[in-house]
């Protein structure tokens, strides 16, 4: 199930994209900082998040305002280019696939 419902973020992954690197599981004690801030991925290069367990909080920062809260099996595809990052409030666990 994929979090984003507008058309501007692809909610799919384009066709051609192929994995190359997962990073987490993580939980509250080791995820990274630079998720917490304002950051985005390089030209060409795709994420999807996943929420294995817990909550938390996913906020694009393109002017929209758009800001999701996620429940374990969902999913975000995060397009290259755009600002967003996370918000936690409690217990969590997520990995991030990259794909080119």
């Amino acid at each position: 199930m994929f979090a984003q419902a507008d058309p501007a973020r692809a909610a799919v992954l384009p066709d051609g994209v192929e994995p190359y690197r997962r990073i987490g599981p993580f939980g509250p004690a080791d995820l990274p900082s630079g998720l917490l801030r304002s950051h985005s991925l390089a030209a060409g290069v795709w994420g999807l998040l996943a929420l294995e367990e817990g909550h938390i909080a996913f906020v694009w920062e393109d002017g929209s305002g758009d800001r999701f809260d996620l429940v374990p099996s969902e999913e975000v595809v995060i397009p290259p280019q755009v600002l967003h990052h996370l918000e936690t409030t409690g217990e969590f666990r997520l990995s991030i696939t990259f794909l080119r």
